[in-house]
């Protein structure tokens, strides 16, 4: 049977979120949210009580969050409302952060918003003294850090970072997307003030995320047409997607404890299973991670190789973010972390999810050892790593 460690990437659809999206793919609630009619007064009441769910998740209110089309959206509003709305303030960004808030602020630069990058220790994390030095250089608007990488799975500690941050005078941003369903995350306690879900990494369907923003800021919209979404998101909202997060975040908000353990189980058993293989190094090992992540590396091998051998065998890993992949560049993630070029260039990620079994992670290391020891044999010089 394949396996499916990639979860990090997408999950698939729970089929009780599926279950609960079809009446609003067609009959009987078809209503446009903004119209008054009952029809319409149907898809309105949907759409809050989604809203409602998806805020529950994270410790929010409802009134706070706008619905996007995803994470990468929700992302780009929160660099490039703040920035448009506070124009001449310094950005800050972790230097680890996901291509959907690097780009931007990439963007913003060419703009000539300034746009300075914090450094992150060797295991990932962001230097807390860097960032205090960057705050007190000069006036700065926006921070964004994210609480859990995508790749390394390493978590920040979003409420230290916080207070450094609102000490400053600053606003942080948090990608929340990776965390939010796997661990307890609680925007108010973690002192962010602009926070980024998305739906399909927690079972629920693709094309749906959403940006929570503190009742204290204010954004410009990115998207302008109809003032859906308080004015943050013009254009009718996607309602069957957004009942699917609604129903995705219901059902993470209380199976979180029984997803987390079950993560934490298979996850420490592959690691134990990989420490068996000379040479093999666990990026972030040491520091707090997601539970269900493990992003990996083999001195001599190239992930490429890795992945395609995997893949004929039935199993789906990645290098890192799926946004990359296909890219033959290492991760700015573990480079940023000071891994070797060439040891950054194996990198493998793991990424389990409910469905996953210990007897798949038994057979990923059997198929993954026999692959190394393959490619050792024959390779002239390489000699065996195993």
């Amino acid at each position: 049977m394949p396996i499916y460690f990639d979860n990090n990437a997408t999950t698939p659809l729970d089929p009780r979120v599926l279950e609960g999206m079809l009446p609003y793919l067609s009959d009987p609630v078809y209503g446009n949210p903004s119209s008054v009619h009952r029809y319409g007064r149907a898809a309105r009441h949907a759409l809050d009580v989604a809203r409602e769910q998806v805020a529950q998740l994270v410790g929010a209110e409802a009134s706070q969050l706008t619905f996007t089309s995803g994470g990468t959206e929700a992302d780009n509003l929160a660099l490039k409302g703040f920035a448009a709305r506070q124009p001449g303030q310094r950005i800050l960004v972790n230097a680890t952060e996901h291509a959907a808030v690097i780009e931007p602020a990439q963007a913003l630069s060419r703009q000539g918003v300034q746009v300075d990058f914090i450094p992150v220790d060797d295991r990932g994390r962001v230097d807390l003294q860097a960032l205090e030095k960057e705050l007190a250089r000069g006036k700065v608007g926006l921070v964004a850090v994210m609480a859990a990488n995508n790749e390394t799975g390493v978590l920040q500690d979003i409420p230290a970072i916080s207070r450094c941050v609102r000490d400053a005078g600053a606003v942080l941003h948090c990608d929340a997307v990776q965390i939010a369903g796997k661990l307890p995350f609680d925007m108010q306690g973690s002192g962010a003030q602009l926070v980024t879900l998305s739906a399909h990494k927690i079972y629920g369907p693709r094309g749906i995320g959403a940006l929570i923003v503190d009742k204290t800021l204010e954004l410009d919209a990115t998207q302008q047409g109809g003032g859906q979404e308080r004015g943050l998101r013009g254009g009718t909202e996607n309602l069957a997607g957004i009942v699917g997060f609604g129903l995705a975040a219901d059902l993470a908000r209380q199976e979180l404890n029984a997803r987390a353990s079950h993560a934490r189980t298979l996850r420490d058993r592959l690691e134990a299973g990989l420490r068996r293989v000379p040479g093999t190094v666990i990026f972030g090992d040491g520091a707090e991670r997601l539970p269900n992540t493990v992003q990996f590396g083999t001195p001599g091998f190239e992930s490429e190789t890795l992945l395609m051998s995997l893949d004929r065998k039935g199993i789906a890993v990645s290098s890192g973010s799926a946004c990359h992949s296909g890219k033959t560049e290492p991760s700015h993630v573990l480079l940023a972390m000071g891994v070797p070029r060439e040891l950054a260039l194996s990198a493998i990620r793991v990424s389990f999810g409910q469905s996953n079994t210990i007897a798949e992670v038994d057979r990923f290391l059997e198929v993954f050892e026999g692959i190394v020891r393959g490619i050792s044999a024959a390779i002239p010089n390489r000699g065996s790593v195993l």
